[in-house]
Order: C-alpha cells, then structure tokens, then sequence
C-alpha cells in the first residue's frame, strides 16, 4: 500500500491520489490544484481538525499526533518547520490512536 508523503494517508483508490494521478506521493488532501505542495501550517490544521473528528475535542491531544505523524512523513524530513516543533504524542498514545482510525 502507498501512503501520502506529506500527512501519511493510506492512497488505497484513485480518487485519494492527488489530483486522481495514482503516480503522486501525495493524497489530494494535501496539493493545491496545480499539483503544488500546500504550506505545512495548512496541512498541520488539516490533520489536528481530522484527529480531533475522530477522538473529541481535545486539540492538545490531536496537535501532538498531528505532529508526531508529520514528523515520520518522507516530505518534511529536513525541513525546518515551527508547528512540526514542540510536544508530540508518545510512542504508546500514537500507536492507540491509529489502532483507532485503522
């Protein structure tokens, strides 16, 4: 299975693949209409109001997953990021929370 390079979603059918291209590392959550990566901070919001969705209204909790599972993608691996920086979920809250949305 392919995952997107920039937030981790699975990319299990066309239409989760940027712009329906099912060569792109990228989910369509995560490109602009041209293809174009779309900035962190958006792509960071994106992630903390899907976590939230899925496990209440703790934004704290779903800011430190979102950070934790950006933080593994290829896409930001040398990048100097500031909302990527901070407290992150542990090892154990991470792995329970996506036992969840699996």
């Amino acid at each position: 299975m392919k995952y997107c390079n920039a937030c981790g979603m699975p990319l299990n059918k066309k239409e989760d693949f940027a712009n329906g291209d099912e060569n792109s590392d990228f989910c369509l959550y995560c490109v602009n209409e041209d293809g174009s990566v779309k900035p962190v901070g958006e792509i960071f919001e994106g992630g903390v109001q899907f976590f939230m969705s899925q496990f209440g209204d703790d934004r704290n909790m779903a800011e430190k997953i979102t950070r934790k599972n950006m933080n593994q993608q290829p896409y930001w691996q040398g990048k100097d990021c500031g909302c990527l920086k901070g407290e992150t979920a542990t090892d154990e809250e991470f792995a329970e929370m996506m036992k969840k949305v699996a």
